[in-house]
């Protein structure tokens, strides 16, 4: 009842082998504490993570400005025959699980990453938005870096047609209300954008991912060029119901969604028949494909949230087209 993305990664190094990355785990004064640190040259970059009985305390590896300007001074690995063998090591364990995934349950997805979530997975996210405005150049110069990194990835898995689809996450990372529209213009559509028009040229498909504000991005997301969009959210969660992004995409955009992950822990079976019926009487036959907005996320779901995944398959099965 369902076609399903296997949605895979590959991981490799994305600085310079001058970068030098460690971890540690340590007891100091009662805090059990997790660390993450970056040398280079005289420089060091540190995140920790310490716990002690319920409390938690997150330091980020980027604090302060005099963090950012160190990190966006880091070599990135734009080491052509490197990252190919790097890629290359990870392709047995990738084509036997691509082997174990039934092909007519759907389609292979890679999930690479974009540069701009090298800078927001390691930001304090108070100072982050402050950084647009007083170290923007800083950081798109990061960005133009990293997209070095990224090309050359994607042109090695896009040569070796390791999968039908690419699902990309960056644009929920540098988007209104964290950051203006400008800067998401300048810190995602160029990288995203080129990023799509490799992969359309060697014959895949690219699904976005956004979270949150997206009504006066829509016509941005039309520039980047995806085959699809994941997930048009109406207030409160978002601002844009599917009848507003259906106005501005039409039919040149799949639209995907739209039932919420906590729809899942908390509704009855029958009311999430109920949430299907009124997505799909919403979207009225345009092109659309029905999804959840995320998730799982545990390792484990509950009873009841098996039970909303089958009743939520039933439901699109009984009442969409196809």
């Amino acid at each position: 009842m369902a076609i399903m993305l296997n949605r895979r990664n590959l991981k490799l190094q994305i600085w310079d082998p001058a970068v030098v990355e460690s971890d540690e785990t340590v007891v100091e004064q009662g805090w059990q504490v997790q660390r993450h640190t970056l040398r280079y040259r005289a420089e060091r970059l540190v995140a920790e993570r310490r716990t002690r009985g319920q409390e938690i305390q997150i330091k980020k590896l980027l604090e302060t400005d005099a963090d950012l300007e160190v990190f966006c001074a880091l070599p990135v690995n734009t080491d052509g025959p490197a990252i190919r063998a790097g890629l290359a090591a990870q392709l047995p364990q990738y084509w036997q699980e691509r082997a174990e995934f039934p092909t007519e349950s759907g389609a292979m997805m890679l999930d690479l990453g974009e540069p701009i979530g090298v800078l927001y997975g390691q930001a304090n996210l108070t100072a982050y938005p402050v950084w647009s405005l007083t170290h923007r150049e800083l950081v798109g110069d990061l960005l133009r870096r990293l997209q070095e990194h990224y090309r050359l990835v994607y042109q090695y898995t896009l040569e070796q047609r390791l999968a039908e689809v690419y699902f990309m996450v960056g644009s929920e990372l540098a988007s209104p209300p964290l950051v203006s529209p400008a800067i998401f213009r300048e810190w995602v559509v160029p990288f995203a954008r080129e990023l799509i028009g490799m992969a359309h040229a060697a014959g895949a498909k690219v699904i976005q991912h956004y979270h949150g504000q997206i009504r006066l991005l829509l016509d941005d997301f039309l520039a980047m060029g995806a085959d699809a969009l994941h997930t048009i959210e109406a207030p409160p969660v978002g601002n844009c119901t599917i009848a507003q992004a259906f106005d501005v995409v039409g039919d040149r955009m799949t639209l995907i969604g739209n039932v919420q992950y906590d729809s899942f822990r908390s509704m009855t079976e029958a009311e999430m028949t109920a949430e299907v019926a009124r997505v799909l009487a919403e979207v009225n036959g345009r092109r659309w494909i029905l999804s959840p907005t995320a998730g799982p996320y545990e390792p484990v779901i509950s009873d009841q949230m098996q039970r909303n995944y089958l009743a939520f398959l039933r439901a699109g099965w009984n009442l969409g087209a196809r």
